[in-house]
């Protein structure tokens, strides 16, 4: 007799009472459905069956389903090799090798069948960890989620459509060549994302990958019963307060998403909603770019294979004369095919949302812009109501006919719909996808470039390998077991050595990974005893790193910025002590970033609506840039900043020899022009004492996007010290030496 696995053996030998003898073969077919023979009523009170009511009521019992019952017409009525893995439980038998074959392929038709106890409670499942996708992709590390995922993985994936368009121009029709369907509810493709490459994924574009979901939730059995497949949704509650039905999950929206990403106007419906319209929209531009670019009208049937047809009539509707297979569409080009691939792949997952929302909305985002690159300007225009006045939120959106509407308006639903989250959730930045060759993020970096580094930080005091992020995560921030509490961190350790507080666990996790990565002290540590203008191999450029935001607020107290030997310095700035803007929660979103400027700065500065509006306040009195002209703290800031510059550039080029460049998005940032031609010719290695300050200052000065508003008093300080010892004549400049 086989042996079967402890956890699983309760359940199996329940079951046996039916099953018979399990060890003469593969499970027999669970009331069969055959052409000669109605699906069969089956009577279960002689035995007791562990989770039987949940399971015969779930689809994968259900004898009348389209899945088992597909075959009853052909001759003989069996599922064959192709379709019998997940469509007949003697198939998956045959799948896993039960019936003494091997393991990975079925090796003859099947009787069709629903899926029994043992398609899924046997010994092979038990011990399986792994999964080979569609598109060839090996997903290793799986759990019990790895029997669900065999047959929710779809049949094709988006290399099947690379394949098929290879060799053809973007716009060209190919003949003969038809719809590639992924199959039906491929979760699986949807939640690893760009692991399993279930979408036809764009060159050039990146995607994410599997949906890290908390760990109470990240497999399929966490989200649904495993034998009636209704969704927890009682689990969902215990995170998501006030769901009590699946209405409620579709209205679920982080607030790590909070993105237009279909242009509306409105970030907070469900994710749900969003993935929605951007189908609606997608539909829209499939159907203009089948009649403008190929001549060719197509419509669309869910329910009638193959599912795109020729729109015979021109109405853009699909009827039943026009559904049906004679009539399906013959004029399909790379362009077409790649985007009717993914309107099915996200159409045939209706729980995509929660699967891997993301994916969904990238697959969607670029196919829309993909096929409205074909289509010239106007494409995409929507129709405002007559009043000059309204929000697009207020706007006639109408999805059944968005492409045909005011094509002359230069608004264009091209310029409103988004792909990518702000910062701290967006897949493609390099903040995230710079290790990706490296296979993880190594320690030094990992406590604010992986998702899972702060909270390890927090706990434990020490840096280790990370495994690489598609961005944050709650618990990056949050303790999930208690009610998302902020992970506790009383003080932050600044890299001057400085420890200083923000007065919140929440500020001070976001002061952990925005100080920068260098202070004064590292740059004196580097120079030594090195006179001024001396050229040394021992010098170089140091990096404060990137928005060091909290190292600029605290000012002198950090000491972020490189402080001159004889120069007072001012501290931490509490924004004339008001509380309301004391500290990054206070003006920044903590999950988009973004500035509540209509908010809290609206509350004191008269007149402030955007962004730019911030940039033109200026509290206090004083020509800091010498112009004559009393602008905006931001443009006193600038000024200056390209100030310091020009004097960098005067002192390589007259005194060291050599004029450094700057470029602002290629490490290490400082190159030599070695002709004077104003082009980087390599990194620059000609350093002084002099120069390394006056460099390490411009790049904090450049790399604090807010330091106008963070400290302005603070930065230009630096900024005009910076000047004068470079031995630019700054009698003219005016240095705020006392507090603002």
């Amino acid at each position: 007799m086989r042996r079967i696995a402890t956890p699983i053996g309760v359940l199996v030998l329940a079951a046996w009472a039916i099953f018979a003898a399990f060890d003469a073969g593969p499970p027999p077919t669970l009331g069969t459905a055959t052409a000669q023979d109605a699906p069969a009523s089956l009577d279960y009170d002689h035995v007791e069956i562990p989770f039987f009511t949940d399971w015969i009521a779930s689809g994968h019992a259900d004898l009348n389903s389209e899945s088992f019952v597909h075959w009853q017409g052909d001759d003989p009525p069996l599922v064959p090799e192709r379709c019998a893995t997940c469509h007949s439980s003697a198939g998956h038998a045959d799948f896993l090798g039960l019936d003494g074959s091997a393991f990975g392929s079925v090796d003859q038709p099947a009787e069709a069948g629903v899926l029994q106890c043992t398609t899924c409670h046997n010994e092979v499942n038990a011990t399986r960890t792994e999964i080979t996708m569609p598109s060839g992709a090996v997903v290793t590390g799986l759990g019990s989620e790895v029997s669900c995922m065999t047959c929710h993985q779809g049949r094709a994936s988006g290399l099947s459509v690379a394949e098929a368009v290879e060799g053809f121009e973007p716009d060209e029709v190919m003949a003969d060549q038809g719809f590639i369907n992924i199959h039906y509810a491929a979760s699986a493709a949807t939640n690893l994302g760009s692991d399993g490459m279930g979408g036809f994924q764009y060159e050039g574009q990146i995607y994410d990958g599997r949906f890290e979901h908390v760990e109470s939730a990240n497999t399929c059995q966490s989200c649904h019963d495993p034998h009636s497949l209704e969704i927890k949704v009682e689990s969902c509650a215990s995170c998501h307060r006030g769901v009590e039905t699946i209405d409620d999950v579709r209205d679920i929206r982080m607030r790590g998403s909070a993105v237009d990403y279909d242009g509306d106007g409105n970030t907070r419906t469900g994710i749900a909603t969003e993935i929605d319209n951007l189908r609606y929209l997608l539909m829209d531009a499939l159907q203009a770019y089948a009649t403008d670019v190929i001549g060719a009208p197509i419509v669309y049937d869910s329910s009638a294979y193959p599912y795109w047809f020729g729109d015979t009539n021109g109405d853009g509707m699909s009827s039943p004369d026009e559904a049906n297979f004679g009539n399906q569409y013959r004029s399909w080009t790379p362009r077409l095919l790649q985007a009717a691939y993914n309107y099915q792949a996200v159409y045939k997952d209706p729980g995509g949302y929660a699967h891997n929302p993301k994916y969904q909305i990238q697959l969607l985002h670029d196919s829309i812009m993909d096929l409205a690159s074909a289509m010239g300007e106007g494409s995409m225009a929507i129709e405002r109501p007559a009043s000059t006045d309204a929000t697009l939120a207020q706007a006639s959106y109408d999805h059944s006919d968005t492409l045909a509407l005011l094509p002359a308006l230069d608004t264009s639903m091209l310029d409103l719909i988004h792909r990518n989250d702000a910062g701290h959730f967006d897949v493609t930045s390099g903040a995230w996808r710079h290790w990706d060759e490296d296979g993880a993020v190594p320690a030094r970096c990992s406590t604010c470039h992986s998702a899972d580094g702060l909270p390890f930080v927090a706990e434990h005091g020490v840096q280790i390998e990370q495994e690489i992020a598609g961005g944050m995560k709650c618990t990056t921030c949050h303790v999930a077991e208690d009610d998302f509490d902020m992970i506790a961190m009383e003080d932050v350790t600044f890299p001057s050595g400085a420890t200083l507080t923000f007065g919140t666990d929440g500020d001070n996790l976001c002061a952990t990974c925005h100080q920068g990565r260098a202070s004064k002290v590292s740059v004196d540590a580097r120079i030594g005893d090195v006179d001024d203008d001396v050229i040394s191999d021992a010098l170089g450029f140091i990096n404060i790193h990137y928005a060091p935001s909290a190292a600029t607020i605290m000012g002198g107290d950090a000491m972020g910025g490189y402080e001159y030997a004889g120069k007072t310095y001012v501290g931490t700035w509490g924004h004339d002590d008001y509380d309301v803007a004391a500290t990054c929660t206070s003006c920044h979103s903590a999950h988009s970033g973004t500035v509540n400027v209509a908010g809290n700065c609206a509350d004191c500065h008269d007149g402030v609506a955007t962004v730019d509006d911030i940039r033109m306040l200026r509290e206090y009195v004083g020509d800091y840039d010498g112009d004559g002209v009393e602008t905006g703290t931001y443009y006193e800031i600038a000024n200056l900043t390209d100030m310091v510059y020009e004097a960098m550039q005067a002192y390589s080029r007259d005194v060291i020899g050599t004029t450094v460049v700057y470029d602002s998005h290629a490490y290490p940032y400082f190159f030599a022009d070695e002709n004077d031609d104003g082009e980087a010719d390599g990194r620059y290695a000609t350093w002084t004492p002099r120069l390394m300050r006056a460099a390490y200052n411009y790049q904090y000065a450049s790399k604090d996007y807010g330091g106008y508003v963070h400290n302005g008093q603070y930065m230009i300080q630096l900024l005009h010290d910076t000047l004068e010892d470079l031995g630019v004549d700054v009698s003219n400049l005016d240095r705020p030496d006392e507090p603002f």
